[in-house]
């Protein structure tokens, strides 16, 4: 396990700036990075990504646990204490005997026996898994109040700021992939409360609900350097991590729960991709996925697009310094989205052979066949970790829009700030080899 900050991931409540109501700091938390090594015969030709912070769970004493803050996602689950697979021990598991404030409750939020033999489950899923579990209630806080009393009268307001009753769905089955894999212990969903099964279930609904003063907007940062976290901000965006003004896009058909916005075009290299020339792709931007997801039907068009011949000599190099043609994506709201090779390139070329042993490195672009779904369609992108590289991300609560803007990096670490970088490469996959 490789560290390029301090050993210990603090969370740290920064005044990012609430553009419109004043009145509260929006709380700004680090995040963690983890590489986890894709493999093909043995090889590793990419490298997935997660991040994730701290939270905290139940008053007064609160248990702590990492979470990737899931745009796509509805619900917040953590694995519980009851839970004995080798997945769940591998991660902090919420303990409800430890726990002054946490209530067991079935699917409506009626109260009932912490002794029930049996409880009310849930099935949900998370990217390529599943996780299995019953309910809670329980007070939920994005930095950490030791000490404050978990009495909910009059509605929850005499919590803390950053505080709420939620419920919380505890995992008694997780499966190995993708939860063996990370090193985050739970989800906190922050796509449209209509995602989740109830709006009780979502946490940044109840903390809108809740607090008159609260500015119902979130932003999201990432860093392109691993010496400098990235962020989630909540209460408002962050003018810091901004470099251009924020443009807003509404959301397409907000009662699904996405993040969706409507595409009007999208072009490679200038040229019209035909599949949305009729207006009807949607981009979902997808904090917990960590590639570009294309619809399956238009994968591999845009692949051979997207590819680029390497000249001889040069088969060591990183393809995401390679030229390549701008994907541009039209959205509604008058907003542009322009994506390079530095954004979808796999690092790693790829040497094609012939059966006449000749050869020749390819340059190709990393994306995530999108299969359609009831609700999705057939025409949907994910705009997932290399829009957010590139683009600052607000998402506002009340307007149901998502803002994009030019993310400006920081020079340098600012303030007392820790995170961790898990499992860091140290050096690019080696190009990989394939025969034609």
């Amino acid at each position: 396990m490789s560290f390029l900050a301090r050993q210990a991931a603090v969370l740290l409540a920064l005044a990012c700036v609430a553009a419109g109501r004043a009145g509260e700091p929006a709380v700004v938390i680090p995040l963690d990075k983890q590489y986890v090594p894709v493999k093909r015969d043995n090889k590793v030709v990419s490298y997935k990504t997660a991040y994730f912070g701290r939270v905290f769970v139940g008053l007064p004493q609160p248990q702590n646990f990492t979470v990737v803050f899931d745009t796509g996602s509805g619900h917040f689950f953590l694995p519980s204490s009851a839970c004995s697979t080798d997945t769940c021990r591998a991660h902090k598991q919420y303990d409800l005997s430890a726990s002054a404030s946490g209530v067991p409750i079935d699917h409506t939020g009626k109260r009932v026996s912490v002794d029930a033999a049996e409880r009310d489950e849930v099935a949900i899923s998370f990217g390529t898994g599943e996780v299995t579990g019953d309910f809670i209630e329980e007070t939920v806080c994005l930095t950490e109040h030791a000490g404050s009393s978990s009495s909910s009268g009059g509605g929850g307001n005499d919590l803390p700021q950053d505080c709420t009753k939620v419920r919380v769905i505890l995992g008694k089955q997780m499966t190995d992939e993708p939860f063996s894999s990370f090193a985050f212990d739970g989800v906190m969903g922050l796509g449209l409360a209509s995602l989740a099964v109830d709006p009780q279930f979502s946490v940044f609904e109840q903390l809108a609900r809740r607090r008159s003063g609260f500015l119902p907007q979130f932003g999201y940062f990432l860093s392109d350097r691993d010496e400098i976290p990235s962020e989630v901000c909540f209460g408002g965006h962050d003018d810091r991590r901004v470099d251009s003004e924020l443009q807003w896009a509404p959301v397409h058909r907000p009662e699904l729960g996405f993040w969706q916005v409507k595409v009007l075009s999208i072009s490679v290299g200038g040229k019209p991709l035909p599949l949305c020339e009729d207006g009807t792709c949607v981009a979902i931007a997808d904090t917990g996925t960590s590639l570009l997801g294309a619809p399956r039907q238009s994968a591999q068009q845009l692949h051979r697009a997207l590819a680029r011949k390497v000249p001889s000599g040069q088969a060591d190099l990183d393809c995401r310094d390679f030229p390549g043609p701008e994907m541009v994506f039209n959205l509604e709201g008058g907003v542009t989205v322009v994506l390079g090779a530095r954004e979808y390139s796999r690092a790693a070329p790829m040497e094609v052979v012939t059966k006449s042993q000749t050869s020749q490195v390819v340059c190709r672009a990393s994306l995530l066949p999108v299969d359609p779904t009831p609700a999705l369609g057939t025409k949907a992108f994910i705009l997932g970790e290399p829009m957010l590289r590139k683009y600052y991300t607000a998402y506002d609560w009340q307007e149901r829009q998502v803002g994009f803007a030019l993310a400006k990096q920081p020079a340098a670490v600012e303030g007392d700030v820790r995170h961790r970088v898990i499992d860091a490469p140290g050096s690019n996959p080696k190009p990989s080899m394939v025969h034609v």
